[in-house]
C-alpha cells in the first residue's frame, strides 16, 4: 500500500510539474527590472530603465499573442533584499528574465540562482567582469559594458600620451574592486605605474580625505572608480580642491551622462569618459533620445539605452523561437546579430558578454556646448575586439563548449 501511494504521489508531482510548465508557456512574457530607484544609481538607471524597457515592449507589440508585462522593484542597495525579490519573481510571479541590476554583488548572486532555476538574467547595468568569467552562467548576458572594457578604455590611451602614473579613488564594492583591478592591469600593461589607491563608501557626502590622498600622490591621473551620484560628488569636490589646476587629470571610469549633468560643465570639462552609448552620436541615437526625453525629461544614459537594447533583442528572440524556453531563447539570442540604435551587428558570445564597440569621450567646456545635455565630444572608437576581454582569458567554462 505504501509503495502504491508513493507511486501515485510521484505521478501527481510529475503531473503538477508538467502543468506548471504548460502554465508558464501560457502566461505573457514577463520582464522584471530590478534596480536602484531611490539612491545613488537611480538617475543612471532607476525609473529611466523601467521606461526604456517599456518602450522596447511597446515596439515589440504582441509577443506569443500577448502583451509583454514589465514589472519593477527597488532593491535599496541591499543584496539580501534584491535576492529575495529575484527569488520571488522567479518562483512565484512567472518572471521570465531580470534586467538592470546596478550592483555587481547582487548580479553575481542572481547569476548563481539562474543555473538551478533555469531563468534568464540579462544585465544591462552590472559591471563586474566575473559575470562572464569564472562565475558565468548559460542563462546570463552582460549587455552594455564590463569592468574589463571600462578599465581598458581610457587607460591605455592616456598612458600612451605620457599620462602614465595613476592613483585610484575606488568605491568599496565588488564593482569597485573589479574595475580597479582591470584598470590597474591595463595601466601596467601599457607601461604605466599605479602609485596608490583608496576605497570609499557608497553614498558618501564628503570625499575630502580621499581626495587629499589622491592629491598627495602627485599621480598624473586620478582614476575615479565611482558611479551615479557618488561620481558627481567626487567631480564637484575634486574641482574645489583644484586637482585639475594643479595638473592632475581625472578619468571617470564608470561615467554616465546624468552625473555630468548634475556636476555641470564648469566642474567636469576635460574629463575623459568611456561609454557604450551617447545620445547625440547619430540620427538613430537622437531619435531614441527624443522618445525617452518625452517620458523622463532627461536624456538617456548608457544604462537606460542598454535596457531598451536588451529587452528589444530578447523579445525578437522569443518571437523567432515561438517560445519562452530559456535554452532556446538564449541560443537564438546568440545566433542573431544585435542591431538597434546603440548596437551595429553586435553579438552575444558564449560566455554571455556582448561584443560591442566602446567610445572614448572628452567632456566639453561650457563654450563648446550648444546647450543642456550637449556634453561630450567623441575622441576615439575602441572596436569590440579591443574593448572586450578575449574569450579564452576569462575562465568561463562555457567558452570551450
Amino acid at each position: 500500500m505504501l509503495w502504491r501511494w508513493t507511486g501515485i504521489g510521484v505521478i501527481a508531482m510529475l503531473f503538477a510539474g508538467l502543468t506548471a510548465a504548460v502554465a508558464s508557456e501560457d502566461t505573457p512574457v514577463k520582464i522584471g527590472v530590478l534596480g536602484d530607484q531611490s539612491s545613488v544609481y537611480s538617475a543612471a538607471g532607476g525609473r529611466g530603465s523601467v521606461e526604456a524597457a517599456k518602450l522596447a515592449a511597446e515596439d515589440a507589440g504582441l509577443v506569443l499573442a500577448k502583451p509583454v508585462e514589465i514589472v519593477s522593484a527597488d532593491f535599496q542597495l541591499k543584496v539580501d533584499i534584491g535576492v529575495a525579490i529575484a527569488r520571488k519573481w522567479y518562483d512565484e510571479e512567472n518572471v521570465d528574465t531580470i534586467i538592470d541590476v546596478p550592483f555587481s554583488g547582487l548580479a553575481l548572486a542572481i547569476a548563481d540562482m539562474t543555473r538551478s532555476k533555469k531563468k534568464l538574467a540579462l544585465f544591462n547595468a552590472a559591471a563586474s567582469s566575473e559575470l562572464t568569467g569564472a562565475k558565468c552562467s548559460p542563462y546570463v548576458a552582460q549587455w552594455t559594458y564590463d569592468t574589463y572594457s571600462l578599465g581598458h578604455g581610457p587607460t591605455s590611451g592616456l598612458v600612451s600620451r605620457g599620462e602614465n602614473s595613476w592613483f585610484f579613488l575606488t568605491n568599496d564594492t565588488v564593482f569597485g574592486a573589479s574595475l580597479e583591478g582591470d584598470a590597474s592591469a591595463a595601466v601596467k600593461a601599457a607601461g604605466g605605474t599605479v602609485v596608490g589607491s583608496v576605497r570609499t563608501p557608497t553614498g558618501a557626502t564628503d570625499f575630502s580625505s580621499f581626495l587629499l590622498q589622491a592629491q598627495a600622490s602627485r599621480a598624473k591621473v586620478i582614476g575615479v572608480v565611482e558611479a551615479g551620484a557618488d561620481l558627481a560628488t567626487v567631480l564637484k569636490q575634486g574641482e574645489e580642491f583644484g586637482l585639475k589646476s594643479q595638473g592632475q587629470r581625472l578619468a571617470a571610469l564608470m561615467a554616465t551622462i546624468d552625473a555630468i549633468h548634475g556636476v555641470g560643465l564648469k566642474d567636469s570639462q576635460g574629463i575623459i569618459v568611456a561609454e557604450a552609448f551617447y545620445w547625440d552620436q547619430n540620427d538613430e541615437t537622437r531619435a531614441f533620445a527624443r522618445r525617452f526625453y518625452e517620458r523622463m525629461k532627461a536624456m538617456p544614459t548608457q544604462v537606460q539605452a542598454g535596457a531598451y537594447s536588451v529587452v528589444n533583442h530578447y523579445l525578437k528572440a522569443v518571437k523567432a523561437v515561438g517560445s519562452k524556453d530559456p535554452d532556446k531563447v538564449m541560443a537564438k539570442m546568440r545566433e542573431m546579430p544585435i542591431n538597434d540604435f546603440m548596437s551595429h551587428n553586435a553579438r552575444l558570445r558564449a560566455d554571455g558578454r556582448v561584443l560591442r564597440d566602446l567610445y572614448l569621450f572628452e567632456v566639453k567646456s561650457p563654450k563648446e556646448s550648444r546647450g543642456a545635455w550637449d556634453y561630450y565630444k567623441q575622441i576615439a572608437v575602441i572596436p569590440a575586439d579591443k574593448a572586450v576581454r578575449p574569450l579564452d582569458q576569462g575562465g568561463c567554462p562555457l567558452a570551450s563548449q
